[in-house]
């Protein structure tokens, strides 16, 4: 591969809508898990108790950044993996009617292994 291509991976579910939108660069698109609504002792939690959920699953990332000898760094997330995100940040983008966020790979905190 010649290192001035890009390459965008998907999520094999992602459907039309990200035929539209394209992450560039070091970006990484999410989607933020559902927040928990029950406890576990089956309490229903209201919507404006619930706390921000900072889990998310990576939808689409972008070819990476170049770096100052202008290769290209890939991102170090894949599409699919579960990541921790931070509290703040990020740009909300809606597709066919679904919230996702749009991150730099540096503002990832983490990603969950199983």
């Amino acid at each position: 591969m010649c290192s001035s291509c890009y390459h965008v991976q998907l999520l094999p579910q992602a459907g039309k809508a990200f035929r539209k939108f394209l992450p560039l660069f070091d970006r990484v698109l999410v989607e933020r898990c559902a927040a928990e609504t029950v406890t576990k002792g089956g309490i229903m939690i209201p919507e404006k108790a619930q706390g921000k959920v900072l889990q998310a699953t990576v939808v689409a990332v972008g070819s990476g950044a170049r770096g100052k000898n202008g290769e290209i760094q890939p991102v170090s997330v894949k599409v699919g993996e579960k990541v921790l995100l931070p509290e703040y940040g990020g740009t909300k983008i809606v597709l066919e009617d679904k919230d996702y966020y749009l991150f730099r790979d540096g503002d990832i905190l983490g990603k969950y292994v199983d």
